[in-house]
């Protein structure tokens, strides 16, 4: 390799660890009907992108995507550095997703769920402890999932979301179970002070404007705006709604 060659390649490693999430025309779609069409945007390490649009505007479809759950069917997607959907066995372990249904066995534990997530990530029983207290489930950790509430199976979800201290946190209406107690509870986890990069779906104008470096704005899959948080109005938003 030339010296030229050396010098393109570090450059491109460098670029690759100051962008977390980059989709140039990511386009994907269920057979006639476009899901997600000519979606570009740049997201740094650190930072969260709140994504904002009416049911069925193609939100849950872009978390899925970064997920590497769904492959796209064109443009191109890096998350972490890695090419999706080519490299997306190397993303899987530092992605933590939230979805809609906790993904949790119903009939199991919580603490027999978190122990049996900790083993496919290599993690201990020390970790599944340290997030049972940390969304104060201890006292019922011992019970089937489906004796619990919405929000406490919530709040397992969340533990297991974080269980392997993911780079990158896919969280799609993550606060829509939760109360205000149990919202301060998961806010170390998943919320801003994590410390995580974040990609969050949100109905909630002004709260998920709060938090959000970035806003997109999906309509029938399209990008009706791509801006940074601080150049988006409240009434922007509640427009796609209308």
């Amino acid at each position: 390799m030339t010296d030229r060659e050396v010098q393109a390649a570090s450059k491109a490693i460098v670029e690759d660890a100051a962008v977390a999430v980059e989709l140039d025309g990511l386009t994907r779609n269920y057979g006639e009907r476009m899901a997600l069409e000519d979606v570009t945007l740049s997201l740094a390490p650190g930072q969260t992108l709140v994504v904002f649009g009416p049911n069925g505007a193609g939100k849950t479809t872009l978390l899925r995507v970064l997920a590497t759950l769904l492959r796209p069917h064109s443009g191109r997607v890096r998350v972490l550095g890695m090419r999706l959907p080519e490299e997306g066995w190397l993303v899987r372990g530092r992605v933590g997703l939230l979805g809609h249904e906790p993904l949790l066995y119903r009939e199991l534990t919580p603490r027999e769920n978190l122990r049996y997530h900790a083993r496919l990530h290599g993690v201990g029983d020390e970790r599944v402890e340290e997030l049972l207290g940390a969304v104060s489930m201890t006292r019922r950790a011992d019970e089937p999932v489906r004796t619990l509430s919405r929000g406490m199976a919530q709040r397992v979800a969340v533990a297991r979301a974080t269980l392997h201290d993911p780079e990158l946190l896919l969280l799609d209406e993550p606060y829509a179970n939760l109360d205000p107690a149990a919202i301060e509870l998961v806010m170390p986890l998943i919320g801003a002070e994590s410390g995580r990069t974040r990609v969050v779906s949100s109905h909630d104008p002004s709260g998920g404007l709060a938090q959000a470096d970035l806003v997109l704005g999906l309509r029938a899959g399209r990008a009706v705006f791509v801006n940074a948080a601080k150049d988006i109005e409240p009434e922007e938003i509640a427009e796609l709604y209308r």
